[in-house]
């Protein structure tokens, strides 16, 4: 088991006869750190549909020549992928299109239901019939269900929600609209702005508006339906302010990009202060700080100015390479932490090291590095986690079905220092969560069990491939 990326999810409305996807493709590009199994696009040409999608990274999937293939259009939606529900297959590539009676749309989602396995049980009982093993084939479901009924695509939307609980952030195409929206606990980030051509984007993060060249104008608010169609911007906030906030405060420590702004706060400035709250509940004799990279940096920095030990680059990261999390299987997350990272010895050679990263789930990798630093030559090692020990499942997006392999839950913070072979060991507080988020409220029910919803009956990830085998065996 170890921590995966959510999705990434993208959503342009320009006018007829622009590169849509180009500026799809370099927004997704942007959002690559959110999931890399796969990724996938549908361009609207006039109400005209076209799809690419297949497993891979983006620079694989869309070459120069599947993007040429690709017309031009006034909308598009993308998404990448990591499935935290769902096996890896190309069936569950995102966007999921459907056509029916009252037209078609394209779907793209980021998060987890906490009903999911209750709501396809109700709609196989009526009938349905599932291609995918998804949650976002649900959705679609259910949305297409309220649209034969619903005078529009957004009413149908917004009855919808009233059915689907958990963590989702989405974006909906239809052949004249563009939907956006968020639930009402707000799991998940999602943001948009405007290009000076005045094109709109919505995306899950803001730095893949940058990317695009659009000005951030806000985020999409918990429970908020923002609707971009002919009549210009229209906002539902029917969902609004029924439930507290409770964006994955995960999101700042690990998933985000650094310069992203989630809710209004830097992802950047959120991981320094954590890095300062870990100087001064932990505070050490040390030569250098360092940063396991990506996410471990921006901590290590905060660290380092709190402290006033100096900072510096220990451990160089293979940029050709995924983000260990993303790997599926032990074995395969070891040969990568073995290519992935390699120290620097003329950096920490004979130095008290203050090793800073992001989380510890199994130990496994965690051990790995500690040992990498320890061949380079490192005198001591203190480690100084910018998150609490995970002690909890998620059930709203991040790959924690079980507590089983948590290694916090099995040893005390000293023995998990002997395991990782550290010479100590240090967690950010629950209690200083905040300082991650600012004003926002957040979810961190993986670190102290204090769930948003009801826990779900089946938690399983592979919940939907099991019963897809148990029907072909009857």
């Amino acid at each position: 088991m170890s921590i995966h990326e959510e999705c990434g999810i993208l959503g342009i409305m320009g006018t007829s006869g622009m590169q849509v996807a180009h500026m799809a493709y370099y927004g997704l590009y942007a959002l690559q750190h959110r999931g890399q199994e796969s990724c996938g696009m549908v361009i609207n040409d006039d109400g005209v549909f076209f799809s690419h999608k297949d497993l891979g990274l983006v620079s694989q999937v869309f070459s120069a020549d599947a993007l040429s293939r690709l017309p031009r259009g006034g909308m598009a939606v993308g998404h990448v992928r990591y499935g935290t529900t769902g096996e890896t297959s190309r069936r569950n590539c995102q966007p999921i299109e459907v056509n029916h009676q009252k037209g078609k749309m394209a779907l793209a989602h980021n998060g987890n239901l906490s009903n999911a396995a209750s709501l396809r049980s109700q709609l196989e009982l009526s009938g349905a019939i599932f291609h995918t093993t998804s949650d976002t084939e649900i959705i679609s479901y259910i949305v297409t269900r309220e649209r034969l009924k619903a005078p529009s695509i957004e009413e149908a939307l917004n009855r919808a929600m009233e059915s689907l609980e958990g963590a989702y952030s989405l974006i909906l195409m239809s052949a004249q609209k563009l939907i956006g929206a968020r639930d009402p606990f707000g799991f998940r980030p999602l943001c948009y702005g405007r290009t000076s051509e005045g094109v709109y984007v919505l995306a899950s993060e803001s730095c893949a508006l940058k990317a695009i060249g659009a000005k951030f104008i806000r985020d999409v608010e918990p429970g908020e339906i923002l609707v971009f169609g002919p009549d210009g911007v229209i906002s539902n906030r029917d969902h609004c302010k029924k439930k507290p906030e409770k964006l994955c405060v995960f999101e700042y420590i690990y998933f985000a990009r650094p310069d992203s702004v989630l809710d209004g706060t830097s992802v950047h400035e959120a991981r320094i202060r954590a890095g300062k709250v870990l100087a001064k509940r932990y505070p050490t004799q040390a030569d250098l700080v360092i940063g396991v990279p990506d996410s471990g940096l921006d901590a290590a920095l905060g660290f380092s100015m709190e402290s006033q030990i100096p900072y510096g680059i220990g451990l160089i990261k293979n940029k050709y390479i995924g983000r260990t999390f993303i790997s599926p299987g032990q074995d395969m997350r070891l040969d990568q932490v073995r290519i992935k990272l390699s120290a620097i010895e003329e950096s920490v050679r004979e130095k008290r090291i203050v090793l800073v990263d992001d989380s510890i789930v199994r130990g496994t990798t965690s051990g790995r590095i500690v040992n990498l630093l320890r061949e380079a030559g490192a005198r001591e090692i203190h480690m100084r986690i910018s998150a609490p020990p995970f002690l909890h499942p998620c059930y709203y997006g991040t790959d924690i079905d079980s507590s089983e392999n948590l290694i916090a839950c099995r040893h005390s913070v000293e023995e998990i220092a002997e395991i990782i072979g550290a010479d100590s060991l240090g967690y950010l507080p629950v209690s200083e969560l905040s300082v991650l988020t600012g004003n926002c409220g957040y979810c961190s029910a993986c670190f102290d069990g204090d769930y948003p919803t009801a826990v779900p009956d089946d938690t399983r990830k592979d919940r939907f491939e099991k019963r897809l085998s148990e029907k072909r065996t009857l």
